[in-house]
């Protein structure tokens, strides 16, 4: 099964396109099977984010991806440090997306 992981920040420029690749790293590092990594800003993608496997995002928009995580269709990854190789990889095997998401 190959993951669809969304990547969000205020503006969905600067900080969504590094925060991508940091994750882009880290699933590669990881073994993960990935097809895409999409990054925007949080109005695009608070509506978007149950067409995802993952949503990773600042943590202090957690509120604002509820309803995303409450769907049960979504795994919402709130970061303290978007560009934090070490924090992502963390949480990436916490929520066990490693093993779930594994060529």
């Amino acid at each position: 099964m190959s993951a669809k992981i969304l990547c969000a920040c205020a503006n969905g420029s600067g900080t969504s396109l590094m925060m991508q690749l940091t994750v882009e790293r880290v699933a590669k590092k990881l073994n993960m099977d990935v097809s895409e990594v999409h990054h925007c800003a949080l109005a695009e993608g608070t509506s978007t984010a149950t067409k995802y496997d993952v949503a990773c995002f600042p943590r202090n928009f957690e509120n604002m991806f509820k309803s995303a995580a409450d769907s049960g269709k979504v795994i919402c990854i709130p970061l303290k440090n978007v560009l934090s190789d070490k924090e992502i990889e963390e949480k990436f095997v916490e929520a066990g997306l490693d093993k779930k998401f594994a060529k």
